[in-house]
């Protein structure tokens, strides 16, 4: 008898574990995807083009997690696989005696069953936390490889929340392919610092046919870069590991899920933020990295905010939109627009609470730890409205963007815009360079 299976997740890993684990597996029956933490998920159908139209043939539908329990009981099922990542160990075992209760098991796949093995080297950036500071290690680890003549193709970690058909795999080289593949403003946060680099980025759903697409690549390639989403830890064999841990979180390195499995895997971890976090912080993740991982080699950097006109801050009533992700489930209540408005003299953060419509005002009721910054939400044209209206509506002399893309693109704010820039600044040895002079050798690059 085949064993009826429910995959909790967040369109993301529960994909790739499908794909990976049971798209072939006769000897299980995937009943249904849940969703949780990114809106707008459930309600939809994994596709037949993707899910294997032969054990398949009508997809699997995605349902809200809160009809877990139920779900089990009406279809019987055996086991539930958890598959998404930056969950508190408290959450995550509630979870299980949810599903337990139900009288199903509670699965954990691990790295073996879901990594596939690539033809090229690979160096996965993972992180213990959302807003850890995966993107600008990446982007730093990209960049000296360059420096050595390499061809570096990244690969990121999914964010489908459109046409998953459309999406299976997709190629960004240019901004204009932002455009083209109607990209979220949490895709683009992570997609556009690179290619306005001019390095070529590929994500999607189908992480299979992305890896031999992204070996392939026509630009060529030398190394692929897995470039983490969350705290989840890599789809791809890395033959490097670099994982960044945030002090201004500490403790979270060993107390979220998977964070601590990708500190456990490290080759190197890049403790960053040192510049504004506490020397207590700091400490922390030293000692828990030293007890947890002490082979692990440990890089001190900070990630410095410059501003683009911090004239405009300088004594000025100032609204500060930051990332969503590292806000709402990351669980961060500052992020680089806070420091910026802080580091050139803001008279006053303005709290958009009163000026917040529509989603927005939905996302602040479910997040009550986000407090006076407005996080830049826009999973769909309808939450890039209430966005733009909010910041809009805001009594403000100045709006201090600490996203990592330019919002003028996207939204008309009728208000003087000061944007944020933070990348990578080692302090100190060992360093990045030692551990890629090292990968560079044991890959036979060089």
């Amino acid at each position: 008898m085949k064993r009826n299976a429910i995959i909790i997740g967040a369109a993301g890993r529960d994909f790739h574990n499908f794909n990976t684990f049971f798209r072939k597996n006769k000897d299980y029956r995937v009943v249904a995807f849940t969703a949780a933490q990114i809106p707008y998920i459930d309600g939809r159908v994994y596709p037949a083009v993707l899910a294997g139209k032969e054990l398949y043939p009508e997809g699997i539908p995605i349902v809200l997690e809160s009809e877990l329990p139920a779900l089990i009981k009406e279809k019987k099922i055996h086991d539930c696989i958890f598959s998404y990542s930056d969950v508190p160990y408290p959450k995550l075992m509630h979870l299980s005696a949810v599903v337990n209760a139900a009288g199903a098991n509670f699965v954990l796949l691990g790295p073996n069953e879901t990594m596939l093995t690539s033809t090229k080297p690979v160096i996965a950036v993972v992180a213990t936390r959302t807003g850890c500071g995966k993107s600008q290690t990446s982007r730093a680890v990209v960049e000296n490889l360059i420096k050595r003549g390499l061809k570096v193709i990244v690969v990121r970690h999914p964010m489908p929340y459109g046409d998953l058909a459309a999406q299976a795999v997709q190629r960004f080289a240019t901004v204009e392919d932002l455009k083209k593949h109607k990209c979220t403003v949490e895709e683009m946060e992570e997609y556009e610092p690179h290619v306005v680099r001019g390095n070529v980025i590929y994500a999607g759903v189908d992480y299979e046919r992305i890896l031999r697409r992204a070996e392939e690549d026509p630009d060529g390639c030398d190394v692929i870069l897995w470039d983490g989403g969350n705290n989840d830890f890599s789809f791809f064999k890395p033959d490097l590991t670099i994982t960044v841990a945030d002090p201004h979180r500490a403790g979270a390195e060993v107390n979220y899920y998977p964070g601590e499995v990708n500190l456990r895997l490290a080759d190197a971890v890049v403790i960053n933020k040192m510049d504004t976090a506490s020397p207590e912080g700091v400490r922390t993740v030293r000692e828990n990295i030293a007890r947890v991982n002490p082979a692990a080699i440990v890089i001190d950097a900070a990630s410095p905010v410059k501003a683009d006109n911090p004239g405009l801050i300088r004594g000025k009533r100032c609204l500060i939109v930051e990332d969503g992700p590292t806000l709402t489930h990351g669980e961060m209540k500052i992020g680089a627009g806070t420091v910026a408005a802080q580091k050139y003299g803001c008279a006053e953060e303005v709290d958009p609470r009163p000026f917040v419509v529509g989603e927005l005002a939905n996302t602040f009721a479910a997040y009550p730890h986000i407090g006076t910054i407005l996080p830049a939400m826009g999973y769909s044209d309808r939450q890039l409205k209430d966005l733009e209206t909010t910041i809009n509506r805001a009594d403000c002399d100045t709006v201090v963007i600490g996203t990592p893309i330019d919002l003028n693109r996207l939204i008309h704010i009728q208000k003087p815009v000061v944007r944020v820039h933070y990348d990578l600044q080692e302090i100190g040895t060992p360093t990045l360079n030692e551990v890629l002079d090292d990968f560079v050798k044991r890959c036979k690059l060089g």
